[in-house]
């Protein structure tokens, strides 16, 4: 029994893997799209996209270092040449989704935790990047905290602190 057992779990772990890997894809466009939105990919977004690899159900029956790698790819294609870079990842990312709205949802989320991890000066490029693609997957942007009062404020207040002029 413990042969057919292994073969069996074997084959779920492959068909999983099969099943969610646009999912993967889409995921690592995303967080890519948001981390080369200013023009540099810094260490706490790299270290956020790991955390996203270990905390995602779907995304545990992958290598970390296949997600890595993959958001390393679409980062360095959007940093050299960022026409074709971004629209490379966009495909990747509306495949993944597929038309979930859940999934969608989730996707800006996580957008939104790479975002927290760039610096303050690229914040407001991040937030440009991630309403445009609430846009392209037809998420409200207030769902996920985007234009309401409170995030308004925040930044408001943030801006209050630089020093203008």
């Amino acid at each position: 029994m413990g042969f057919l057992s292994t073969l069996t779990d074997s084959f779920r772990e492959q068909l999983e893997r099969r099943r969610n890997r646009p999912f993967l894809r889409a995921t690592m466009a995303a967080c890519a799209l948001v981390a080369a939105a200013d023009g540099r990919v810094s260490l706490g977004e790299r270290v956020r996209v790991d955390q996203v690899l270990d905390t995602l159900e779907r995304l545990r029956v992958f290598d970390p270092h296949e997600g890595v790698d993959l958001f390393n790819d679409l980062t360095d294609a959007i940093l050299a040449n960022p026409k074709d870079g971004h629209r490379a990842a966009i495909d990747a990312l509306l495949a993944g989704v597929g038309g979930d709205s859940e999934a969608a949802e989730l996707l800006i989320r996580v957008c939104l935790a790479v975002s927290e991890m760039s610096g303050d000066d690229s914040r407001l490029v991040d937030e440009i990047e991630i309403v445009s693609l609430c846009s392209r997957l037809g998420v409200d942007p207030r769902t996920v905290g985007l234009y309401s009062d409170d995030s308004m404020m925040a930044r408001m207040g943030a801006n209050r602190d630089t020093p203008t002029g």
